[in-house]
């Protein structure tokens, strides 16, 4: 055994106290850090999950026309009509390229193709407005997970099949197996087979969306062969604007991401990673200053020992050496006991704290990173606040503590 660490465990030994009080700081300190890591990203996953959960990262569409200015009729001087771009128009016609481009993009794990308009779904009497959307079962589920999120039935839209969401179904009455009559504001529709029912977890998509194949949404809404966006999914949601950035050049299309169209939700995240990051920040400090107290204390208790080293050939070096491997001793005991608290902490309090339906009302989110991390802040500020009292150890005089001690 190296004579440092030999001797920095003699004394962490000898003042059981002080060391209790070290490491109990050291504990704490990691295990505030764990929790409320987990905790702020549990929720930060959780906010995510629902917001993204019916709505892609990225969103590509034909760019918005102008209105169009009619000429002058007989007799006018000055026009004062304006003519609306009929919505066909905006359709992308040569589509299957731009996805195939926004599939290939770098941090792009799903694109889908997706013909959307406004239709009304109509049962015996009752008629709902909805929000049509043609897609293609597989790509379309990878941007949206729309299979696991299924209460009855299942994801399938071939032909005359549709999927819609879990209150339009309680309003219309539909079960898995019943006809619904889909119809345009332009007069075309349809009669289609519920084949399943979705609960994404927001209640205007539950009562709006109609999911049929895109062939069927292509005829209903006159798209011919076009459809009306691209939807995107990427790997790293926080990069949903960057991406949007590079393929809306590459396809020539508008880009949009669900940053810029949720940026109250951004900020709201951002602020608490903010508060948690100041909150870690004080706990660091706090146990820097605990640990370097302590040791200042265990230093000024151990002058005469520490004389009597440096008088019988204990270098300088050394005897700095042993209080640096005494707070790394605390730091690593200390990161292991609080990883264990803080899980403990995390787990417990999410099991004490349920909604009405049993699940976790504030989510934890652990992870190796999460323990590494904290390991090393509590590893690096037990070494640093070690530093000073062994500076201090360092400069004593040998003869002086030992006539005095």
């Amino acid at each position: 055994m190296p004579f440092e660490l030999y001797v920095a465990l003699r004394f962490l030994r000898e003042g059981r106290s002080q060391t209790a009080l070290i490491l109990g700081g050291a504990t704490v300190g990691v295990a505030v850090i764990v929790f409320i890591s987990a905790l702020i990203g549990g929720l930060q996953s959780t906010l995510l999950d629902k917001t993204l959960s019916s709505q892609p990262h990225v969103t590509l569409k034909r760019p918005e026309r102008s209105a169009r200015l009619l000429p002058p009729g007989p007799g006018e001087a000055v026009s004062a009509a304006v003519e609306k771009v009929p919505e066909r128009v905006r359709s992308i016609e040569q589509w299957q390229r731009a996805v195939e481009l926004a599939a290939a993009m770098p941090g792009v794990i799903a694109a889908a193709p997706t013909a959307a308009g406004s239709a009304f779904a109509s049962r015996a009497e009752v008629s709902k407005s909805v929000a049509l959307r043609g897609v293609e079962e597989e790509s379309f589920d990878g941007v949206i997970r729309i299979r696991r999120r299924m209460t009855a039935g299942r994801f399938r839209v071939q032909g005359t099949e549709a999927v819609i969401g879990a209150v339009l179904a309680a309003d219309l009455g539909l079960g898995v197996g019943d006809k619904v009559r889909l119809t345009t504001p332009e007069g075309r529709g349809d009669v289609f087979t519920i084949s399943g029912i979705f609960d994404l977890g927001d209640q205007n998509v539950n009562q709006r969306w109609v999911l049929v194949s895109l062939r069927a949404a292509q005829t209903l809404l006159e798209l011919e062969a076009g459809i009306t966006t691209i939807e995107a999914k990427a790997a790293d949601p926080f990069r949903a604007d960057a991406i949007a950035g590079e393929l809306g050049p590459r396809t020539g299309l508008d880009a949009d991401s669900w940053m810029r169209q949720n940026v109250q939700l951004l900020t709201a995240l951002r602020s608490q990673s903010a508060s948690a990051l100041v909150i870690q920040t004080f706990v660091v400090l706090a146990v820097a200053l605990g640990i370097a107290s302590v040791l200042g204390v265990s230093v000024i208790q151990k002058a005469r020992q520490i004389g009597i080293l440096k008088a019988t050939g204990t270098s300088t070096g050394a005897v700095v050496r042993v209080f640096l491997i005494e707070g790394a001793l605390v730091g690593l005991a200390g990161s292991v006991l609080g990883g264990l608290l803080g899980t403990a902490m995390s787990f417990g309090f999410a099991a004490a704290v349920k909604n009405p339906y049993g699940e976790a009302l504030f989510p934890v989110e652990l992870g190796p990173g999460l323990f590494l991390v904290a390991g090393a802040v509590a590893l690096g500020t037990s070494v640093l606040a070690a530093a000073a009292p062994a500076l201090h150890a360092a400069r004593l005089d040998p003869a002086t503590v030992i006539r005095h001690g």
